[in-house]
């Protein structure tokens, strides 16, 4: 079985090049904050950014997931560091992170919303720059987020951040089969609601309902055979809310086949 791809720790990077791309994509998106209270928020933390501004290098990951623009998460993605990364049960949560008390801060503080999809490692070689060691909170961007809350050229800055709803998604919710036949991995992606998928129970036509166990990230496994069954999905998210889809995959269904349940709602 394949193991998880892990990111590269960001590092500062400086020069002529760093300018231009902050002229280029530089620019605030969506909300921005303004100068108002924090209350609510964890001022705690600090971002970085990794890979370029395609996410070539923010696909995959120790999440799980794959081709991130397939799947609906695009660019709007972060990793976390270990003590958020809660060994991958943190994987599909979302979060609106906010630039604070540093020059590099755009104007007007413009928020960001992103998505838990990969892993920082800690490097404990380091003396210095750990920060994706425990007990740090961190977030490693993808390039474009980073640059909607700072300036290039920052490298690392300071942040707010704060749970949230993950917002609507496109269609259901996908799960996507793979194992062999006497062993079922089904990676659980494109989530709603919460995002955070805490718990999966699977049922065939000839069973009831079998809770299957988190392998890595968002794939979740059972070595109950269920071939030649309709298979339905029920699952939970970290808020507790619980959603069931029913013969979400055919009697027929196929390995390296995708089928798409209900999702929820904000």
């Amino acid at each position: 079985m394949a193991r998880p791809e892990y990111p590269h720790q960001s590092t500062v990077m400086l020069g002529s090049l760093a300018l231009m791309m902050v002229l280029l994509f530089g620019v605030a998106g969506g909300n921005s904050h303004n100068g108002g209270s924090l209350q609510g928020w964890d001022s705690s933390a600090h971002a970085t950014f990794y890979g370029d501004m395609r996410g070539n290098e923010t696909m995959k990951g120790a999440c799980g997931y794959g081709d991130l623009f397939k799947q609906g998460y695009g660019l709007k993605t972060t990793a976390l560091s270990t003590v958020l990364f809660n060994d991958g049960a943190t994987c599909g949560a979302c979060y609106v992170i906010i630039c604070i008390h540093s020059p590099w801060c755009l104007p007007n503080r413009p928020i960001i919303r992103v998505t838990a999809t990969n892993f920082c490692p800690p490097n404990y070689s380091k003396p210095t720059e750990v920060w994706c060691n425990p007990p740090q909170k961190h977030f490693d961007l993808s390039l474009p987020m980073f640059l909607k809350i700072a300036r290039y050229r920052a490298g690392i800055v300071p942040v707010a951040f704060r749970r949230v709803k993950c917002g609507p998604k496109q269609g259901g919710m996908r799960f996507e089969m793979k194992g062999n036949e006497w062993w079922l991995l089904a990676l659980v992606y494109n989530v709603g609601g919460d995002g955070q998928v805490v718990d999966v129970k699977i049922k065939g036509t000839r069973t009831g309902w079998v809770g299957m166990t988190r392998n890595w990230g968002q794939n979740w496994q059972t070595s109950v055979v269920l071939r030649g069954q309709a298979l339905s999905f029920r699952v939970t998210t970290s808020d507790r809310m619980v959603l069931q889809s029913d013969n979400v995959a055919p009697p027929d269904w196929q390995f390296g086949r995708t089928y798409e349940g209900r999702n929820f709602a904000d």
